[in-house]
């Protein structure tokens, strides 16, 4: 697909799947602790429901090893990634500017209380220390793969805590340390909780129909791997999923996707400023696209991509799994 969709793409759907570790303060317990209990089919471990407590904490250390130190609980927080923003929603809390749409989205604030947020000018590539530091945060949050750069600007006039979330239990781990740093131990506590819960049931009830999602902007098209995307990663708990990571430069053919005989595809269409249209739309165009069963059956679901792609926290994730379960039935 085109370099820059890729490179969106990139840092919507990240590839780093680290060893989740427990933050200090936060009681967090490996994955295979908190998510065992017997195979899950097609999706590994069963998904543990049990939540252990968040303690308020000054210094955590997140799931990737970075060691987030503050003086007091922050309060002002500048969003530089859409995780940021989903975590501080299930916090009860709102960025003290952001530059992800995802607030925009009616099971966050909705347009109309998102628009009240500012903005941080510069967009998700390339946004603008100064205007950053303009708002004297406490706390800045950003992807480490495409913000790490603003550390130096940063120093010695807030924190700056680079995420790099690769799993949903990175997601949930991030969420506890932040929780533990603002000293919202309880509600941390309920969001890991329901979406536990939701993960849970949408396992109990697991389709036997084979799923897909892909991304783009026009005919040249992505998937979304388990391996590359969060949203993703929760597939093979949902359904038969029988797709596989071939690299930063390797996607699958309309041919290799028809031969699966996909029964629910779920598209997100990545806009780029100058682009319109849905990527389904477009796809149409394509002969082979139409024999696909999912497309024959009614079956193909145009998705929010700040939501499916940018927000990989546990809002965003309950998210993807009520739409995917629904589509599943």
């Amino acid at each position: 697909m085109p370099r820059t969709a890729m490179r969106l793409r990139r840092w919507a759907a990240t590839a780093v799947l680290g060893t989740l570790l427990a933050g200090c303060g936060t009681g967090g317990p490996a994955p295979d602790a908190a998510d065992g209990g017997g195979a899950g089919k097609g999706g590994g471990a069963r998904t543990g429901t049990d939540v252990r407590p968040i303690e308020a904490a000054t210094r955590v250390t997140d799931a990737k090893g970075v060691t987030v130190s503050l003086e007091k609980p922050p309060e002002k927080i500048v969003c530089l990634v859409a995780l940021c923003d989903d975590m501080l929603t299930e916090l009860g809390m709102t960025p003290a500017a952001t530059n992800s749409g995802l607030l925009a989205h009616p099971e966050f604030l909705g347009k109309e209380k998102a628009a009240a947020i500012p903005v941080v000018p510069g967009g998700f590539l390339s946004p603008e220390a100064e205007a950053i530091l303009s708002h004297r945060p406490d706390l800045v949050i950003g992807l480490e793969d495409t913000h790490g750069k603003l550390a130096p600007a940063l120093e010695g006039a807030t924190t700056f805590w680079p995420v790099q979330p690769g799993s949903w239990q990175d997601s949930v781990a991030y969420l506890r340390d932040l929780a533990a740093l603002t000293g919202r131990t309880e509600q941390g506590e309920r969001a890991e909780k329901t979406f536990r819960t939701r993960l849970a049931e949408a396992e109990r009830n697991r389709s036997e129909k084979t799923s897909l999602i892909i991304f783009g902007s026009d005919e040249n098209f992505g998937v979304a791997t388990p391996e590359t995307d969060v949203a993703a990663g929760l597939f093979p708990k949902l359904s038969a999923y029988p797709w596989k990571s071939r690299g930063v430069d390797g996607s699958y053919s309309l041919e290799e996707i028809l031969a699966r005989d996909v029964d629910v595809l779920f598209v997100e269409t990545l806009s780029f400023g100058g682009e319109d249209g849905k990527l389904s739309e477009k796809l149409a165009d394509n002969p082979l696209w139409a024999r696909i069963p999912a497309v024959e059956q009614g079956k193909v679901v145009e998705v929010d991509p700040e939501v499916w792609a940018k927000g990989r926290g546990t809002r965003s994730l309950g998210i993807v799994l009520d739409e995917a379960t629904a589509a599943l039935r």
